[in-house]
């Protein structure tokens, strides 16, 4: 017989958006049932985030050792270990792991089941396979945060292909001689910058028109220039026709007049991805869904009263810090009986290449298009203290208002760029004028005095007009 458990609260999924869910509601007393079917923390922590920023910073020191003749510091070619920077990768998995295990939880008040959940009708699911299930959990409501997975394009030759995602790319213990990536969107980039660094040739291939597509042509384009002089090849706006293995190569062919073929040693796949909703039996559960993700409203409820879904199983936003934001917000909701509402252009992203690529809020093309006219205020990394002495002056802070003032949206490309966008993402989120970042007392030499002199260009206008230097004529006579 199944084991019957009637929470206040069962959470599928421990990711960051079920884990976060699960931890605040425990915290306020809720009886929690967590369930994971495979490992705990979910893919920013085994995957994705956690791993690829260990693997760029192992990258980023490499390629210290070439760039700091600059500084007077004599060039040297790094002596790159793979299979220990691969041992770098995973001891940062292992240390973090902790955080999210379940013996953490279970400290926590919360029961963990580890298995596949699947719902048997709108108020119940099963854990385990059909002629065995184990657990059946009958909860007052229902949080679905399966998250995503990497989606493989359809493309001939790619069952018999091997190739790399995200989820399989840190288990190589040597170092790929060319690396062809497929995508260039964040994922694609920030992995190809690293294994360029480690000392791979690498090949980033996009269909698109132009990498990143999403984000500012005008500080892509500060992005690509830093890859290009690294030696990663891009190629946009290309169709692979099909892939297939040869003497140990991975060939890809282009489509096109004339066919292109492009021979690596490895590929990698990095072409977006997909909701993690396979093996739930939504249509038992009457939730509506589609090859986007689960459908949720404004307060993240599906077409199940009983049932909810956060994070990237929604397809609303792919990001842990997303997926932690609506999950605060959930809890808000269901604990506390508030009204929430997401607002997409308050929730920041960032591309973690080197120069960094940071967004918050609409961009210049959006923000026309609701506003009318509009204001950019721009200020180099170039007249910046702290980048002159590192050397790092490539880049720039983009700021979007409308005629008054109001900050609208925020682009930042260069060092830090990644630190700085939070402030300006407090300040959309809270609709705050541009003169608060004038006033703004900032910490000398630090790179967020780009935001400040950029927030001051905006009354530069009016320092000239004729009206205010008849004022201070007037002020001068007066003493």
């Amino acid at each position: 017989m199944a084991e019957q458990l009637t929470p206040d609260l069962c959470v599928i999924g421990a990711g960051a958006a079920g884990t976060s869910v699960a931890k605040a509601a425990a915290a306020l007393g809720v009886p929690v049932v967590l369930i994971e079917k495979g490992r705990m923390g979910g893919a920013h922590l085994n995957t994705a985030d956690v791993p690829s920023k260990a693997m760029i910073a192992a990258g980023s020191r490499a390629e210290a050792f070439r760039a700091s003749e600059a500084l007077g510091v004599k060039a040297a070619k790094p002596g790159v270990e793979f299979d220990q920077m691969n041992d770098h990768v995973h001891r940062v998995i292992d240390t973090l792991a902790a955080n999210d295990s379940k013996e953490r939880f279970t400290g926590l008040r919360v029961r963990v089941i580890e298995g596949e959940a699947r719902f048997l009708d709108g108020r119940t699911v099963a854990v385990g396979p059909e002629e065995d299930v184990k657990f059946e959990v009958r909860a007052r409501r229902f949080v679905i945060a399966t998250g995503s997975k990497p989606a493989v394009p359809a493309i001939s030759g790619m069952d018999q292909c091997p190739y790399y995602t995200n989820e399989t790319i840190f288990d190589a213990r040597e170092r790929p001689k060319h690396l062809i990536v497929l995508g260039a969107g964040s994922s694609g980039l920030e992995l190809a910058q690293a294994f360029r660094r480690l000392g791979s040739e690498v090949t980033v291939l996009e269909i698109a028109p132009q990498p990143l597509a999403t984000e500012d042509p005008e500080c892509v384009a500060v992005v690509l220039d830093a890859l290009a002089r690294e030696g990663v090849t891009i190629r946009s706006h290309v169709k692979v026709e099909r892939v297939r293995t040869l003497r140990q190569r991975v060939e890809v062919v282009l489509a096109g007049a004339t066919e292109e073929t492009i021979q690596g040693t490895e590929l990698l796949v990095a072409t977006g991805r997909q909701p993690n909703i396979e093996g739930l039996d939504l249509a038992a559960a009457r939730v509506k869904h589609d090859e986007t993700g689960i459908t949720v409203n404004k307060r993240f409820g599906t077409s199940n009263r009983r049932i909810y879904a956060i994070g990237d199983v929604t397809g609303l936003s792919q990001s842990t810090h997303a997926a932690e934001h609506q999950a605060a917000l959930l809890i808000k909701h269901l604990m506390f009986r508030l009204p929430v509402t997401l607002r997409a252009d308050e929730i920041p992203r960032v591309t973690f290449t080197e120069p960094e690529l940071a967004h918050v809020g609409l961009d210049e093309k959006d923000a026309r298009e609701q506003f009318g006219a509009v204001r950019l205020l721009r200020w180099p990394y170039y007249d910046n203290d702290r980048a002159q002495a590192g050397r790092e002056i490539r880049g720039h802070i983009k700021v979007v208002t409308d005629p008054k003032g109001l900050i609208l949206g925020v682009t930042i490309v260069g060092p830090a760029a990644s630190e700085q966008i939070s402030a300006w993402t407090l300040a959309i989120s809270h609709g705050l004028n541009i003169r608060v970042f004038a006033e703004l007392a900032v910490p000398y030499p630090t790179y967020t005095e780009i935001g400040k002199r950029a927030a001051i260009s905006f009354f530069a206008p009016n320092l000239s007009t004729s009206w205010l230097r008849r004022f201070l004529n007037v002020l001068r006579r007066l003493g």
